[in-house]
């Protein structure tokens, strides 16, 4: 599913404009990003939640070429799946 088709989903469901729906996607994206970028921790019960993890230096290797690169220290955000997604999702 895209940003789109929820987009979509959500103006059909709800009997609203396209306008509309976009607006209240955009604006639970926005506070989740906002969130994480504040190292927030961001949890959906029954579906999952998204932290932020601290990556140290490490030395990785380019695969097209095998050369050794330097990887400098990054924070990515992490999703971790819910008890009760994780459950859907295994008895589908």
């Amino acid at each position: 599913m895209t940003k789109s088709d929820l987009i979509s989903l959500l103006s059909t469901r709800h009997n609203l404009s396209e306008v509309q729906a976009a607006r209240i996607v955009n604006l639970i994206f926005d506070g989740f990003k906002d969130a994480l970028a504040k190292g927030d921790r961001i949890e959906i019960r029954g579906f999952g939640s998204f932290v932020m993890r601290e990556y140290k230096t490490y030395t990785g290797r380019n695969p097209k070429t095998g050369k050794e690169v330097d990887v400098k220290p990054k924070r990515l955000p992490y999703f971790k799946v819910g008890k009760e997604l994780k459950q859907r999702i295994s008895n589908i």
